[in-house]
């Protein structure tokens, strides 16, 4: 029987204060943990400037090569909220107004404080379905495999729970990790036979530097819960055959 292919993914962030270092992104690692838990694996992050050009560019690049494509960032009120037109760009749709995302907007503000800004907050490509928003309402958008979600964390992470069961993904991504105070010169090629015995297990080791001390962390991550601990056991063999005193670390 074949193989299923997992489903992949890629994280567009968009928003020039995330690249003049303004605003630290906290949207990777809240991606990184729902997907694995959702079995996509994503494999790409980009980071890009409000420009329509560069946006529409990335999106057309990265929605052809994985699964999913999801976009935070850029569909505001203001002038450099150009995300929407970028993707309707990059699809070859036209942007037009979506009838149901303006009588949402129009019911939250009220006719005191609707405006024709907030009313570009219904821009969307042709053919756009709605993600909903339960914090502020202005909606997402989905067009094909591309989900669109705003900047805000506390608004976008509930948006993507809402979207979980419209993505198709397997089992969950299992991780276990375990340091020492050795080298990664020293476990290197011992952690590459490793590797070689167990190619279903993607193996990461990082060093760091703490009190004063030079140690490595290495992180196991697959999907079968006795492969997973025969290789981790595996590297703590190894960590100890060299002198080291493995610590179990907490994974999500």
């Amino acid at each position: 029987m074949p193989t299923q292919t997992p489903s992949t993914a890629c994280l567009l962030v968009i928003g020039n204060e995330i690249l003049s270092g303004r605003t630290q992104d906290e949207h990777i690692p809240y991606f990184g943990k729902c997907l694995n838990k959702w079995g996509i694996h994503l494999l790409e992050v980009r980071v890009v400037a409000d420009n329509k050009e560069a946006i529409a560019d990335a999106v057309n690049v990265c929605r052809a090569r994985y699964t999913y494509l999801f976009t935070t960032g850029g569909i505001g009120p203001t002038h450099d909220d150009v995300t929407a037109a970028a993707i309707a760009k990059a699809l070859g749709l036209p942007l037009e107004r979506h009838p149901r995302a303006i009588k949402i907007l129009k019911a939250y503000y009220g006719a005191e404080r609707i405006n024709d800004a907030r009313l570009r907050m219904a821009e969307m490509p042709k053919g756009a379905e709605l993600i909903a928003n339960p914090v502020s309402k202005s909606p997402g958008f989905r067009v094909e495999n591309v989900f669109v979600l705003p900047g805000p964390p506390l608004v976008l992470q509930p948006m993507l729970a809402g979207i979980a069961h419209e993505l198709t993904g397997g089992p969950p991504v299992l991780a276990r990790a375990v340091s020492a105070e050795l080298g990664e010169g020293a476990i290197a090629s011992g952690l590459e036979a490793i590797q070689e015995h167990h190619p279903e297990i993607e193996i990461g080791s990082y060093p760091y530097f703490r009190d004063g001390k030079l140690g490595v962390s290495i992180v196991v991550r697959g999907i079968k819960e006795a492969a997973l601990s025969d290789t981790l056991q595996e590297v703590i063999n190894l960590l100890k055959d060299l002198g080291g005193n493995p610590i179990a670390e907490v994974q999500d």
